[in-house]
């Protein structure tokens, strides 16, 4: 009998886990505190690799603090441009935007199509 009572209690909380996962995945990544983030840290950046974007350091928070999570090599995206963590201030209130890879740059002049006034100039390399 007590073997059925204890499986029964392991199934029952598997299955209240199963069910609490989705929820927890549907929340916003986003992160709106009303502490500032400390100043950039200077970072040496190594020599280019072929292949490979340098990702700057940022301040990230973590629970009740900032911290620092240094820069490293991604992987190069071909026709992505990526865009680094940053922080916005809005009414005492700062929101970080998380790095991304976007579309853009057809012609590879380090500006993103949506903000080049001629994206598809093949003389501005």
């Amino acid at each position: 009998m007590l073997k059925r009572t204890l499986l029964a209690a392991s199934i029952a909380m598997t299955l209240a886990a199963g069910f609490t996962v989705p929820a927890s995945a549907q929340v916003s990544g986003a992160i709106n505190i009303r502490v500032a983030p400390p100043p950039l840290r200077e970072e040496v950046v190594p020599p280019p690799r072929r292949g490979y974007v340098w990702a700057p350091g940022y301040w990230n928070w973590e629970g009740r603090r900032h911290v620092w999570h240094g820069g490293s090599w991604m992987r190069a995206r071909p026709g992505y441009v990526y865009s680094a963590p940053t922080w916005v201030e809005h009414n005492g209130r700062w929101e970080m935007r998380r790095g991304a890879w976007a579309r853009g740059d057809r012609d590879h002049d380090g500006v993103p199509n949506a903000m080049d006034r001629r994206p598809n100039d093949p003389t501005r390399r």
